[in-house]
């Protein structure tokens, strides 16, 4: 089934180990009922006590035995199974990180979630199964028919006719299951995005007292899954009572029978005992094959969900002869780049040219939806343009790797991303070996300082998830703390400093020049206070660059900038 051969291949010795061992088990326990048949037929009928003993003793090791392969075999299948379960999560988790944007849109994070978790726990459980069910069971059906054949034939002829019964029910059962099973999941993905988009706005859903209905959706979505559970339970418990109805029905038979060829000489009261243990074995090896058979339909619509990820190729991916810049600077050039995201019936960025220059700050502005952040993402290479190039030191970062591409950028997103940690591990996610200095001299361009040493444990203080115990000005700044840490040669600022005050906002901007004045600086903003000083300014209007220049530049030729500016600062400062 797709890879799997790749993540079971290291586990191959220890299945074949478990199944020597169920091997042993399966023999030592069809050779039981043979001897406790010769107990009663040689042993008690006889007064042979000596026999009675002899036999007792070789029934207790070949029990003992027996038990031991058991236990070893299932701790042998647990610890597989196990690290075969964590094998294919650091799979699909190691796929998932290396997906671009708009392959996380085909899945949608609730899915690849529950396809981490749940899915895997379905697979991982039949795989510990099959490595002793799978093989004991097969072995006890035909090890117990052979032995009631061998009993007594005529008599085997009843179980022999109930067996392929027993196999059609249970396949009528599968084929019904699969379908429901795979919906199962696809509904246990609906109700964890609406539990995840819940808790994740639940300051939104409460400023607008929207909770009835955010709870009614989540009971539709509940009942949904609610129902096709039900269903499934329906259909699989009944299988059981069918199965042991059967088994029940055949035992009656077997001993009306059994009881008459007694009576008749043709078969000893031993014998009969034996039948019906090897009878039962048999039945017992089917239950399990049922119960494997009753799990395999939702382990399969796991395992395919599964496939559907590791199978995804990500959509950005390293050259296979990468490059490298010979004397790196960070020189930024977009030559006549157009990029639509998928379905869009227009570019979001169209025919985009410019250059950023080491030691300059270059800014972007325009209105909501111009392509001002498309712009850093297609630099970062989240995506990659539909037409034109990309170059950094003159090199095409196509021809890159994409981590030594990023090594060379200082990031601050528009929606300041802190993890659970602390104030010290944010920062030196910039980078992991800064020394204490280095991350506290970052706290302090970034003009973190003063509310990091008003915390009880000052860059010891905990962070929480998301960073949902710090304001929205606070978590900017450890954003862009981190960025800087690491002293890249690219800074792309997308909009960092809208959560800060003016005074703020002015005393980072000018620890940032000094911090940053030999690096390229590239500024996503909505503030022109923000970007006035910029060497260069490039206002975007619906995906094109409609002016460049510096702030009185474009003031003076440039209607777009000057409605932005009359809009911020009145039409005085505009003309």
């Amino acid at each position: 089934m797709w890879k799997l051969k790749e993540y079971l291949r290291p586990y191959l010795l220890t299945v074949f180990v478990v199944s020597g061992l169920v091997f042993l088990e399966v023999m030592s326990t069809l050779r039981l009922p043979d001897l406790m048949s010769r107990i009663v037929d040689q042993g008690i009928a006889r007064g042979n006590i000596s026999l009675i003993w002899r036999t007792g003793a070789v029934m207790l090791l070949v029990a003992l035995a027996g038990v031991v392969c058991s236990l070893v075999g299932s701790y042998l299948a647990s610890r597989a199974s196990g690290k075969f379960g964590r094998d294919l999560r650091l799979a699909i988790f190691q796929r998932v990180g290396a997906f671009a944007p708009r392959d996380f849109d085909q899945f949608g994070t609730a899915s690849l979630i529950t396809r981490t978790t749940n899915d895997v726990q379905q697979v991982q459980q039949v795989f510990h199964m099959s490595m002793r069910m799978a093989m004991r069971a097969p072995l006890m059906a035909i090890g117990g028919v052979l032995m009631v054949v061998r009993k007594d034939a005529q008599l085997a002829l009843i179980l022999l006719t109930l067996i392929p019964l027993m196999a059609a029910l249970v396949a009528l059962v599968i084929a019904k299951g699969v379908p429901l099973f795979r919906s199962l999941q696809e509904k246990l993905d609906r109700l964890n995005l609406v539990v995840r988009e819940q808790l994740m706005g639940v300051r939104v859903i409460r400023a607008f007292n929207r909770e009835a209905d955010e709870r009614e959706r989540f009971a539709e979505a509940n009942r949904d899954l609610t129902a096709t559970a039900l269903r499934v339970s329906r259909l699989m418990i009944t299988l059981m009572p069918l199965l042991g109805l059967l088994i029940n029905v055949t035992n009656i038979v077997i001993i009306w029978f059994g009881a008459r060829r007694i009576d008749a000489g043709l078969m000893e009261v031993g014998n009969l005992m034996a039948f019906l243990q090897y009878t039962m074995q048999t039945f017992m090896a089917v239950m399990m094959l049922s119960m494997i058979f009753v799990n395999l339909p939702r382990a399969s619509a796991s395992a395919q969900r599964i496939a559907e990820v590791l199978r995804t190729e990500p959509s950005i991916k390293d050259p296979a002869a990468p490059q490298a810049a010979e004397l790196p600077q960070g020189v930024v050039r977009f030559e006549q780049v157009t990029f639509a995201y998928p379905g869009a019936e227009k570019p979001v960025v169209s025919d985009i040219s410019f250059t950023a220059q080491p030691g300059q700050v270059t800014a972007l502005i325009g209105g909501t939806g111009s392509g001002k952040s498309t712009i850093l993402e297609l630099l970062l290479r989240f995506h990659d343009p539909d037409s034109g190039r990309i170059t950094v030191d003159g090199v095409d970062i196509r021809q890159l790797t994409q981590r030594d591409l990023r090594s060379r950028m200082g990031y601050v997103p528009q929606q300041a991303v802190l993890f659970s940690g602390t104030v010290e591990s944010n920062i030196r996610n910039g980078k992991r070996g800064a020394t204490d200095e280095e991350v506290r001299e970052a706290a302090r361009i970034a003009q973190a300082l003063d509310f990091i040493a008003e915390r009880e444990d000052g860059f010891a203080s905990e962070v929480a998830q998301g960073g949902a115990n710090l304001s929205g000005g606070q978590k900017q700044r450890l954003s862009i703390a981190r960025a800087l840490v690491r002293r890249p040669q690219i800074y792309l600022l997308d909009d960092s400093f809208s959560a800060l005050d003016y005074k703020t906002d002015a005393r980072l901007r000018q620890e940032l020049a000094q911090a940053a004045k030999e690096a390229t600086v590239i500024v996503v903003a909505q503030r022109v206070s923000t970007i006035m000083h910029a060497d260069q300014i490039l206002v975007l209007e619906a995906g094109r660059i409609v002016g460049q220049g510096t702030h009185e530049e474009l003031l003076q030729g440039c209607r777009v900038y000057q409605e932005i500016v009359a809009s911020q600062f009145g039409e005085e400062a505009a003309s």
